[in-house]
Formats: structure tokens, C-alpha cells, sequence
């Protein structure tokens, strides 16, 4: 079984910065892709970024230039470092993980984390 742990969400200004931490624990063989989603109120859930066990990275083009993602293999963690954000960058942000255990693939999902971009 694998868990994660979010943290580092909040309430932040337009023009600030947070960082988002997403920890993985479990019996987990490999750690493949890491990536990080957001929901709004009344939006489908998207694809923020992604980043592979090589370290190739995509974003959606609404963070290009103002989100960065990465990763500590060490820690198993990823990381999700926002900045110059928007008050439409306001969402629940979850982070995805999949890999294999040693009886299979897994594929799960933080339990969300907030940010709210307003003055």
C-alpha cells in the first residue's frame, strides 16, 4: 500500500509564491511519474505539471514560466514550487504517483491541498 502527504498550501496575494510538498510511503518498488493536479469550484480536475523518474517535466501552459516542478527520489517526494501566482490559480491541489509494488502497479492520489490567491 502506498500514502501520500500534502502540505504547504494557503492563503497567498497575487504576485506571491508557495512551495507544495507531496510525500510517498508505502512498499513501493519503483516511483514512475509525479505529477500535480488542481480542481476549482465547478472546473474539472487538470493537469498542473508532471515529471518522469528521468526528470522530463510538462505543464500546462496556463503555469509555464511561473510554476516549476521537482523531485527528491531520496525522499520520494515531489514538489510544487508556484510563484508570480494568480487569482486563477486559486484550487485544491493534488499530487498523483504512480509506480509499481512488488505485487503490482499503484497509482494514487494526495488528499488535496489548498491555495487561495487573493488580496
Amino acid at each position: 500500500q502506498v500514502q501520500l502527504v500534502e502540505s504547504g498550501g494557503g492563503l497567498v496575494q497575487p504576485g506571491g509564491s508557495l512551495r507544495l510538498s507531496c510525500a510517498a510511503s508505502g512498499s513501493m518498488f519503483t516511483v514512475d511519474n509525479m505529477a500535480w493536479y488542481r480542481q476549482a469550484p465547478g472546473n474539472e480536475r487538470e493537469l498542473v505539471a508532471r515529471i518522469s523518474s528521468g526528470g522530463s517535466q510538462d505543464y500546462a501552459d496556463s503555469v509555464k514560466g511561473r510554476f516549476t516542478i521537482s523531485r527528491d527520489n531520496n525522499k520520494s517526494t515531489v514538489y510544487l514550487q508556484m510563484n508570480s501566482l494568480k487569482p486563477e490559480d486559486t484550487a485544491v491541489y493534488y499530487c498523483n504517483v504512480a509506480g509499481r509494488t512488488g505485487w503490482g502497479p499503484y497509482d494514487e492520489w494526495g488528499q488535496g491541498t489548498q491555495v487561495t490567491v487573493s488580496s
